[in-house]
């Protein structure tokens, strides 16, 4: 009983933390985009973390752990089970490590997070209703069906040599990173991102927010990765937890001399950007790596963020927080990555998290594809050029983040 309290207590700590990476997100992505897009972002942040616990609630969790199932789709049942025992006590023997209602709770913490990577992606042109049915979804079907493939004991996990992803490099990462990539795509560009092919500097408005926005995250990421060891085991919480640091730190190291060196001058945006590249490259393999394993993924996961968003630039997909550069590339890459090194490094582990990557791309690419299409030729998605220059605030919402104080934009 100690035991179950002591682990229980962590994980319900985990929990509050990946619930505060949401208000990281939020600054983030606000501190990246301009003055006059703030309160719309702010109100798609926190309309996803509020609708994603309903739905995890009512759908959600139910889909993403249906018990026995054929390993692509099951359906335990509308809303949560009252694990109560004969005489109405809560019913102990549910885990070692934790309650019910706690997986409940920290599981719904990651479910929202898909739908806020794809919120920074879309930032600045994306109708608010089409996003909120998207986020409806996304959050509601599409996420926790791709979950029980792998958490919920579905058909990656039961591969012979199962596919892992210890905290969701691609379960959360790439789910939302490859919606990310085709809302942009059927999207478009920001006016006045591209000229003459060439792809044009859109300065976020407060640098200082995205600054502290990464540094939540990071302290998030604690709750994240840590809470993923499911209990508070002294030796595995400490090593992710370990590995987790390093990571995000070569990652923001390598970042800022690739960039340094590629574009001559010292950019911030970069170096958090890095730091954030790290964090998701470790995810996948936090649990199975050393130390020094976890350096050189993070490492890489920060070179790879220069290359990848100049890449997208080239493709002319713009996303104004680096969110595909991020969740998606660095996703791919961390989650190969427990193939190449660390505890289950070998061939046919890297042939299942091949295998892994390939489904979560087929079906969140099909799938995000059905949806945003769908919308776009029913409701539209794009804001109209008039409304996309004065603000997507004073439109979508009829107010002003900050009305006291008025930037020129153009």
């Amino acid at each position: 009983m100690e035991l179950l309290t002591i682990n229980n207590v962590w994980m319900m700590m985990c929990t509050a933390l990946v619930f505060f990476m949401h208000l990281g997100f939020a600054l983030l992505e606000i501190g990246l985009t301009r003055q006059k897009n703030t309160l719309n972002i702010l109100f798609k942040n926190v309309f996803i973390i509020t609708i994603g616990l309903l739905l995890y609630c009512l759908v959600g969790f139910n889909l993403m752990y249906p018990g026995e199932f054929n390993g692509f789709f099951g359906f335990a049942g509308f809303g949560l089970d009252s694990p109560l025992t004969a005489d109405g006590a809560l019913d102990l023997t549910y885990n070692e490590g934790y309650t019910y209602w706690t997986d409940f709770l920290f599981q719904g913490m990651f479910a929202a997070t898909a739908a806020t990577i794809v919120s920074g992606a879309v930032a600045e042109r994306m109708k608010i209703l089409p996003f909120m049915i998207f986020t409806i979804i996304y959050v509601g079907l599409i996420y926790p069906i791709a979950g029980s493939w792998k958490w919920g004991g579905g058909f990656l996990q039961t591969l012979e040599t199962p596919f892992h992803d210890f905290a969701g490099s691609t379960l959360v990462h790439s789910v939302g990173g490859w919606a990310a990539v085709v809302a942009v795509c059927l999207l478009g560009a920001r006016i006045g991102k591209y000229k003459d092919g060439k792809p044009q500097a859109i300065p976020g408005h407060n640098i200082p927010l995205a600054t502290a926005g990464v540094l939540i995250l990071w302290l998030g990421w604690f709750g994240f990765n840590g809470g993923s060891v499911l209990s508070a085991e002294p030796g595995m919480t400490s090593l992710v937890l370990v590995n987790t640091s390093l990571a995000a730190a070569a990652g923001g190291v390598v970042c800022m001399l690739v960039s340094t060196v590629r574009y001559k001058n010292l950019d911030l945006t970069m170096f958090l950007n890095g730091i954030l590249g790290g964090l998701v490259a470790i995810t996948a393999g936090a649990d199975q790596m050393a130390p020094t394993d976890a350096i050189i993924i993070g490492a890489i996961g920060g070179a790879i963020i220069v290359f990848a968003v100049s890449l997208i630039d080239r493709l002319k997909l713009d996303d104004p927080v680096g969110a595909i550069a991020v969740h998606l590339i660095c996703g791919i890459w961390g989650t190969l990555a427990v193939g190449l090194f660390g505890n289950l490094a070998g061939g046919n582990q890297f042939l299942s998290q091949l295998i892994g990557v390939g489904s979560y791309a087929l079906f969140c690419i099909v799938s995000s594809f059905i949806i945003i299409f769908f919308l776009k030729k029913t409701i539209g998605i794009r804001v109209s050029e008039a409304e996309e220059l004065d603000g997507l605030d004073a439109h979508e919402h009829g107010m002003e983040a900050y009305p006291n104080f008025r930037l020129n934009e153009h």
